[in-house]
């Protein structure tokens, strides 16, 4: 009876646990991609992530949210690395990944390193596969 409890639960949780997609691999290229572009300061590169119809939000330490389309969010992120007196470098540290081979999610904790000053949070990425490959179609943020 235990055996087969302990089966049943294992079933369970296997189908209530979301599966890592097909293309793992091929999405955490993808996102290293995402940061490394912005690090460069490479805006186009950096753009090229997106879905043309993306929608940004940043969440507030309270709760409140700030939601962008790509236009205005990458204009910011330009303006921020213009403006920034210390280069500004991010790295993700740390990367969860479910979905299939058409949408997936990711949750990314990241590390931003500003000359002394390094900042922490969170991206939650929607991706969506397209002809050209993984882009995102929508992100939500945070920092520590």
């Amino acid at each position: 009876m235990r055996f087969l409890s302990a089966l049943w639960l294992s079933l369970l949780l296997t189908a209530c646990s979301p599966a890592a997609p097909a293309d793992q691999p091929e999405i955490e290229s993808f996102l290293q991609r995402y940061f490394s572009t912005w690090s460069a300061k490479d805006m186009t590169g950096y753009q090229a992530c997106f879905h043309p119809t993306a929608r940004i939000s940043f969440v507030g330490a309270k709760g409140q949210t700030d939601s962008q389309g790509l236009t205005d969010f990458i204009h910011g992120q330009k303006l921020g690395h213009e403006r920034s007196p210390e280069p500004m470098i991010e790295v993700p540290t740390d990367m969860k990944i479910s979905g299939d081979t058409r949408v997936a999610q990711a949750a990314v904790r990241w590390k931003l390193t500003k000359g002394r000053e390094i900042v922490t949070g969170t991206d939650y990425f929607t991706l969506v596969k397209t002809p050209e490959g993984w882009k995102i179609a929508s992100l939500v943020f945070y920092n520590d």
